[in-house]
């Protein structure tokens, strides 16, 4: 593969070669899940799964994807792994390296996850932030690409909260080419810093809009999340009113392209970002999107643990492998 990061700890910084390849590697892995000809590149290995946060598909995508890939993982929380804990951040860093060959952290504070990469001499994951979500966009971009979408020419709109997934999709933007729109409400924008850097790098690609209508007019993809991230859930009834008009229905998707998309990352609550008629209709591919987070997740392991693996999985393909 093109040079590898030594950590994926949010987008911006990674080669857009290696994301592709990230990509055709996910799909190789895919073709032969569950047949003879499935590969153990991690067989021997062990990754170290950090959770702070309640995790669905996080945590069931890496166990299950560690496990596939011939390793074994372990789960471990707050109590052992913590910049506030019974133990500095750099020991636990230290010691984890001399035992583990992965680590895998969902937790709030971003500094965590660069504090263990800093000392880690193991590839460290971020697996969700306060600050930002990349295994979840990687899968997005992974799940956009196999739909034979082109990821440098489509729309993409945002609306909803200024969250860490979208802080991602504003990293990935740096990638690609493609045009992003950004619709949340006035106090709940995503960082500052981040969009001006996404809007720089972009030329002009990235931007923010006040009407949900005019960023999802003409959009490919139109993409939500919930209003109140964990953490938040004191300011629920804040958001409700504060997100009146960015509910995602019928009649906002109707100022979509015919053949667009709906995805959001998931869990949703029916009723308030997005309605039923949407994220159950024919346009919803948010089950499909769920499910590729344990095939990129794979790719990644590989690709940060043993790369030499990537290539031998590689040379056993002719042909690319078409989408199901």
């Amino acid at each position: 593969m093109s040079a590898r990061p030594a950590h994926l700890i949010d987008l911006l910084g990674l080669e857009r070669e290696w994301v592709l390849e990230l990509f055709a590697e996910a799909d190789r892995l895919r073709a032969v899940r569950g047949t003879a000809r499935a590969p153990r590149p991690l067989a021997g290995k062990t990754a170290a799964l950090v959770f702070h946060k309640p995790s669905l598909r996080t945590r069931v995508s890496f166990t299950v994807g560690m496990h596939e890939l011939g390793g074994d993982a372990v789960d471990l929380g707050a109590v052992e792994v913590s910049d506030t804990g019974r133990e500095s951040v750099p020991d636990v860093a230290h010691v984890l390296s001399g035992m583990v060959d992965l680590i895998v952290v969902r937790t709030f504070r971003h500094s965590l996850v660069r504090a263990l990469a800093e000392h880690a001499t193991v590839p460290v994951i971020n697996a969700l932030t306060d600050q930002s979500h990349p295994c979840q966009i990687l899968a997005d971009l992974y799940t956009l690409w196999r739909m034979g979408r082109a990821l440098d020419q489509m729309t993409v709109a945002w609306v909803g909260d200024g969250n860490n997934v979208l802080q991602s999709w504003l990293e990935a933007a740096t990638l690609f080419g493609f045009t992003l729109r950004v619709a949340v409400p006035d106090g709940f924008e995503p960082d500052a810093g981040l969009f001006l850097e996404a809007e720089r790098r972009s030329s002009g690609r990235v931007r923010r809009v006040r009407d949900p209508q005019e960023a999802v007019r003409g959009a490919d993809v139109v993409y939500t999340d919930a209003w109140t991230s964990m953490g938040h859930e004191q300011e629920a009834g804040l958001r409700r009113v504060a997100f009146a008009g960015f509910t995602v229905n019928p009649a906002m998707m109707s100022h979509a392209k015919r053949d667009a998309v709906f995805m959001h990352c998931l869990p949703a609550h029916r009723g308030e970002e997005v309605v039923a008629e949407v994220i159950d209709g024919p346009q919803s591919i948010v089950v499909e999107e769920a499910g590729n987070r344990l095939h990129l997740q794979k790719a990644l392991m590989v690709a940060l643990v043993r790369p030499q693996a990537c290539r031998r999985t590689r040379a056993a393909f002719v042909e690319p492998v078409p989408a199901d």
